[in-house]
């Protein structure tokens, strides 16, 4: 399933778009890294689809929102899809509740002509939406109700990335045919899963294509006399452990799906082109903590090795630095003298805390610049952590108005 085909390169090997979206300055906190140029990557026509990944309680997904909602309002027909099972993007857009279909987001301003929807994979939904566009109505019934099916489909591991590999697929193809959306964003599973949906198809596909189901399927692929001694031992010992119903279960089960299993090997492989394409950007958002900014590296380089063109990178929530440019040493030198003469001083306290903030916006500076350092030419944008919670629309302008740096 992986491919190298390598695209436009950088000077650490990661590979770029087409078009890269950089702005003149450095980034704050970011050394000499280049400025990631949001608005130009949302408002280049070329950019079709937007895959923001990273790790958990980074704010992923309020930032993919925001992403959405300000090339929503800058003129572009958008869709954002989430895998990841939280609420949050429901109640940020003041929709009651997300699902298998793309729902419209009222309050996008329409000035610039622009349109926004929202949805949430449904896995097991976007299964069965496969099955019964692949087989025919007597056979998507059989597979259905088919109890190894109902496995598969609900908990199988890397199902899940699987359908949304599959649902982007789906959704990309239809907006190309009927001109519904002109942009995806894509909200990806929190921790190195949010990668995993590169490799679920090759992972199912070994699973669906092992000695295993092979064998199952032998009586009706080859000559029996051929198969029949070998087969004999092999479902007679399995007899024993599973029982005979649940043998015939997944034995009609494998039968039944085989017929499906080139459909959707080639799917896998049309959408995995697609997240390789020019009109594809992947952001990978971090915080700026140590774990984060690993994982941020790790995710930059596991899209180098699969030849994804990666956009840049969003530090997400950084400390603000403190409006009076006072060094922390000096701060707590004084918070010191003040409390010596009134132990209950306000002016020592706020000092402290002056002193506190000022450490940890130096301590993040340096986490930036030593990744910046590591990969120089990954173009960042920093975002200052808000004073409350992002709930609702508005919120999301905020933190999109602070991605473009305005």
């Amino acid at each position: 399933m992986r491919q190298r085909a390598r695209g436009s390169g950088s000077g650490d090997g990661v590979r770029t778009p087409r078009r890269a979206h950089v702005r003149s300055g450095t980034g704050a906190g970011t050394g000499t890294a280049p400025v990631l140029d949001v608005d130009a990557l949302l408002d280049d026509p070329a950019t079709g689809i937007v895959v923001c990944c990273g790790s958990g309680g980074v704010g992923k997904t309020t930032t993919s929102a925001a992403l959405a909602l300000r090339a929503a309002e800058r003129g572009r027909k958008v869709v954002v899809l989430t895998i990841d099972p939280a609420r949050r993007l429901a109640q940020s857009m003041g929709i009651e509740q997300l699902d298998n279909t793309p729902r419209p987001v009222a309050g996008v301003d329409p000035a610039a002509g622009g349109s926004l929807a929202a949805m949430m994979l449904d896995m097991k939904r976007t299964f069965d939406e496969v099955v019964e566009s692949q087989a025919s109505p007597e056979k998507a019934q059989q597979i259905l109700q088919n109890p190894f099916y109902v496995a598969l489909s609900s908990s199988f591991a890397g199902t899940q990335e699987y359908m949304a590999m599959e649902k982007l697929g789906q959704v990309h193809r239809d907006a190309r045919v009927a001109g519904t959306y002109d942009l995806i964003v894509v909200d990806t599973p929190p921790s190195r899963s949010a990668l995993d949906f590169l490799d679920a198809p090759e992972r199912l596909s070994s699973f669906l294509d092992g000695r295993f189901l092979k064998l199952l399927l032998a009586p009706a692929r080859g000559p029996a006399r051929v198969v029949s001694a070998g087969l004999g031992l092999v479902t007679n010992a399995l007899t024993k452990i599973v029982g005979a119903q649940v043998l015939r279960d997944l034995q009609t089960f494998v039968a039944a799906f085989d017929t499906l299993f080139g459909g959707f090997r080639a799917r896998a492989q049309s959408t995995y082109e697609l997240l390789q394409a020019d009109g594809t950007a992947f952001v990978v958002v971090a915080a700026p903590e140590p774990d984060a900014l690993r994982e941020a590296a790790y995710f930059v380089e596991r899209l180098d090795d699969d030849a994804m063109p990666l956009a840049g990178m969003v530090v997400n929530r950084a400390t603000p630095a403190p409006a009076v440019a006072l060094p922390a040493d000096e701060a707590t030198a004084a918070a010191s003298r003040l409390r010596r003469d009134d132990p209950g001083s306000v002016a020592a306290a706020l000092l402290r805390l002056h002193a506190d903030a000022t450490r940890t916006v130096e301590r993040e500076r340096r986490l930036c610049e030593r990744f910046a350092a590591a990969h120089p030419t990954v173009p960042t944008a920093v975002v200052p952590a808000l004073a409350s919670d992002v709930h609702d629309l508005d919120g999301l302008r905020r933190v999109g108005d602070l991605l473009a740096g305005t």
